[in-house]
């Protein structure tokens, strides 16, 4: 029996309130001001507030803003803290080398660039949204695609709510809404739900190469006045990574006498036995960091996966009703761990199609005009010079890699007449019995610490009487594969303590998924050897809750 839904229509649908689908839908509700026209424009956002699932570093490139609000400053966009001085190191175990600022690179200098919490950024961008007329509805998943008969995107269905665990509805249930859309524009952010869906459905990763991602895990910190160096950014290398594994650091100073501290882990590594999560706890012993942190106060936690492939990972971005926008594409900038102004640029872009195809009638068509205009921006010639990051350190390690990349970058300005191709992280795990365990130190409770306190800090809520969002293909494969090929290694990529290998007396071993700790990272469904995990979105308005990170 089909589910009777409420219908609701609209002339653009964007699923998703991060930087993208917001600026996207200012920039619809501009054009159509100045055409002196009226579109409707909707935005449905999974989490429970606009920005309570965004987490990034943040370092912002202002870039793309000003172009869409030349006025921010006026209007008082938390853009607070200018950034002052760029620090670049590479770590041993015990010592830092400092790379002179006259050898980096352009892509790692910072000038003219603000930290920010990007949760706030996205909050202020939703507040000017519905100052110009978007409805902005958090809490309401994108749970399905909406088709019509040629098989064009309509629009989308939200998530149902109250349905039982068992799959059935509740005493609280209430269906999802069907939204539709002369068009619809996905801005779910890295590894979205249905941009999944969309890519294979309308072949869109043909010509592309696979996406390859990092692993992000956050910490926001209080620390001592007196250690507190507002603007300073600091990236480093090396500890406690191996040279053969990509991967790297951040400390960002913010006001308040706070600092955003990261750690990014390229998940195409090899060793099974390896934890982002211990890596980064970790990381904050070392002497040049820990001068930071010690006795300070650790007041938030989070992780996120992070598209890095670059321009040849790209998909197409548009089909018929629809498009991708923002880190739904892939649009980040792996060497300068910038998202943010591609993702506000690549919905403006977007938008601008959207706007002219609405002036002519038209409807659930292909917005050709949109990577049109991305192939003549300044974000294609950005990306397009950084294109040879992310393969060159994956296939030649940290040292020859960082000086190849050097060479490309300095000497040859990034216009290398070779692109290098990518391929799939989940394919890159070695057998356990051929790989190294790695033995983790406990955490201190000081400047290191468990995964449970730290998903505490995360804010992170789930209804325990709902289907499981973390879905096995074949749940048989968990342990006649991934244990006995690769010793489980779910229970060490997740940065939430979602997976563990369960052994009660003599009886088989098995998979436990504590979903209620999910943090929406999606690490789970990229990495996982046999691409057995599925990552389904949960009802509306659960997961973390990040605040200000």
């Amino acid at each position: 029996m089909q589910t009777a839904r409420e219908i609701m229509e609209f002339d653009v649908l964007i699923v998703g309130g991060g930087p993208a689908g917001l600026s996207a839908a200012i920039r619809l509700k501009q054009r159509a001001a100045e055409n002196g026209r009226e579109i409707s424009v909707c935005v449905i956002e999974k989490g429970g507030e606009i920005g309570a699932h965004i987490l990034s570093g943040a370092v912002m490139d202002p870039r793309a803003l000003t172009e869409l609000i030349p006025d921010w400053r006026e209007r008082g966009a938390p853009l607070n803290t200018e950034v002052t001085e760029d620090r670049f190191c590479f770590f041993s175990a015990s010592k830092s080398l400092r790379l002179p600022n006259a050898l980096l690179p352009g892509c790692f200098q910072n000038h003219g660039n603000y930290i920010v919490s990007l949760g706030a950024v996205s909050r202020w961008l939703g507040a000017q949204a519905e100052e110009l007329g978007v409805e902005i509805y958090p809490g309401f998943t994108g749970a399905e695609l909406s088709l019509d008969d040629t098989g064009a995107v309509t629009g989308v269905i939200t998530g149902d709510m109250g349905v039982g665990r068992d799959g059935e509805p509740g005493p609280n249930y209430a269906p999802g809404m069907e939204l539709r859309a002369k068009y619809t524009l996905f801005a779910e952010g890295c590894r979205g739900h249905l941009g999944r869906q969309l890519e294979d459905r309308f072949a869109l990763r043909a010509e592309a190469d696979p996406q390859v991602y990092g692993l992000g895990i956050k910490e926001l910190w209080e620390i001592d006045p007196a250690k507190h160096t507002p603007g300073l950014v600091m990236h480093s290398a090396g500890w406690p990574l191996d040279a053969a594994t990509y991967g790297g650091a951040f400390l960002y100073h913010l006001e308040n006498n706070q600092v955003a501290i990261g750690f990014v882990v390229g998940l195409g590594y090899s060793n099974p036995y390896l934890s982002p999560f211990e890596e980064f706890q970790r990381y904050k012993h070392h002497p040049a960091i820990s001068t930071f942190l010690e006795g300070g106060r650790r007041i938030g936690y989070g992780a996120r996966a992070i598209a890095a492939g670059g321009e040849q990972a790209l998909p197409k971005l548009v089909f018929p009703g629809g498009a991708l926008i923002g880190c739904e594409a892939g649009f980040l900038n792996a060497p300068r761990i910038k998202g943010s102004h591609a993702a506000i640029k690549s919905g403006m872009l977007a938008a601008d199609a959207v706007a002219d195809a609405l002036a002519q009638g038209r409807a659930q068509d292909v917005l050709d005009a949109y990577p049109d205009a991305y192939r003549q921006s300044w974000l294609f010639e950005e990306l397009h010079q950084a294109r040879n990051f992310k393969p060159l350190l994956s296939r030649f390690g940290l040292w020859v890699g960082s000086l190849l990349f050097g060479i490309d970058q300095i000497l040859l300005r990034g216009r290398a007449p070779w692109t290098l191709k990518l391929s799939a992280d989940h394919t890159k795990l070695k057998d356990a019995a051929d790989s190294t365990p790695i033995a983790y130190p406990k955490p201190d409770g000081k400047l290191s610490f468990d995964r449970l306190s730290s998903v505490f800090l995360s804010n992170t809520n789930h209804e325990e009487d709902q289907p499981c969002h973390l879905r096995l293909r074949d749940p048989s494969v968990a342990i006649s594969v991934n244990l006995a090929r690769f010793d489980a290694p779910e229970q060490r990529y997740c940065p939430a303590g979602v997976y563990e290998i369960v052994r009660e007396g003599e009886t088989a071993p098995r998979l436990q998924i504590n979903a209620q700790n999910c943090v929406h990272c999606k690490t789970c469904d990229i990495k996982d050897p046999t691409q057995n995990i599925v990552w389904t979105p949960p009802q509306g308005g659960e997961g973390p809750v990040y605040g200000n990170m």
